[in-house]
């Protein structure tokens, strides 16, 4: 079996994948064009997010197997026509699950002690004791949307706080011992926290807007490591300035490039340009599962599907 790798990952990949006898070839720059004009010699793809996978695609892929995305989601892979046309999908949730987890609860922590603020003043010359007084996390209710592998995460790593944690997920029968699963009436009636590990979906784009942030009985904090168009930029600014929500640590962001590559080429947009001054808002550039570990973690669980699914 020939396998076409799209996007550079842990050398392991390719090693192993070769060991098990796989013949592989990289294309790290041909344009999608191009690699339409040959994915028919391939049975297998691998690809982070460097284009989507669309039907034009999948028609020219004529002996496509399976594709690998090396990540948790498969927004940017037309996954029903490519199930019509017999393809078999892998994605890597369990690779960075546990890095999301210890990012959502880094953000969390920042933002409640006021950390990169208290930073940036110590090194300015600034000694504000009682402006940087923080808030605990004890105590607090928090909510997370969407219990799936990195949800299930984020809660393991709460529980060596005093905290309850909340569950709400279309599926049923998703909570545990970590997080208590309740309906969405329920969640909007107690969280403190709320934070997103939701896929995008039809559902969950633009879902965190102005109705539902209004529906929330308390003012809230916003966590975002999951798809930055989940959250409507110019509503968490007025909710922002409005005190509705406290803070928010946003890992991903509703102007990014669906490869995950780049932000935005044009213009800054003015919710954006808020965000990048406020106070009480922390941004990273799509790296709550992008660790070390991770790196590795995830091209070794697309190896061992691969190789479970489709043993030489």
């Amino acid at each position: 079996m020939k396998i076409l790798h799209l996007d550079t990952n842990h050398a392991l990949l390719i090693n192993q994948l070769q060991a098990f006898g796989y013949e592989n070839d990289e294309d790290y720059t041909s344009s999608k064009s191009a690699i339409e004009e040959k994915i028919h010699n391939y049975d297998g793809l691998i690809i982070r997010s460097r284009f989507s996978i669309d039907k034009t695609f999948l028609d020219a892929a004529t002996n496509l197997k399976f594709i690998g995305r090396v990540g948790a989601g498969l927004e940017n892979i037309d996954g029903d026509y490519a199930q019509q046309k017999g393809v078999h999908l892998i994605a890597a949730p369990e690779g960075n699950r546990n890095a999301v987890g210890e990012h959502a609860l880094g953000m969390l922590l920042s933002l409640f002690n006021k950390l990169n603020k208290a930073d940036r003043e110590v090194r300015s010359g600034q000694w504000r004791r009682e402006d940087n007084r923080g808030i605990e996390l004890d105590g607090k209710t928090v909510g997370l949307i969407g219990y799936g592998n990195m949800g299930k995460a984020f809660a393991k790593k709460l529980m060596g706080f005093d905290v309850e944690v909340l569950c709400y997920d279309i599926q049923d029968d998703v909570g545990d011992d970590n997080a208590k699963q309740v309906s969405l009436r329920e969640f909007q009636e107690s969280v403190d926290v709320l934070s997103l590990h939701t896929p995008q979906t039809p559902l969950t784009v633009n879902m965190i807007n102005a109705d539902f942030i209004k529906s929330f009985k308390k003012p809230f904090w916003l966590l975002n490591t999951a798809r930055g168009k989940s959250v409507v930029t110019k509503d968490l600014v007025t909710a922002l300035k409005s005190g509705k929500i406290l803070g928010a640590g946003l890992d991903v962001l509703e102007y990014e490039k669906s490869s995950f590559e780049d932000l935005f080429t044009s213009e800054i947009p003015e919710a954006f340009q808020y965000l990048i001054k406020a106070q009480n808002v922390l941004l990273t550039p799509h790296v709550a599962g992008w660790t070390v570990e991770s790196k590795e973690k995830l091209a070794q669980t697309i190896v061992d599907k691969i190789e479970s699914h489709f043993k030489l």
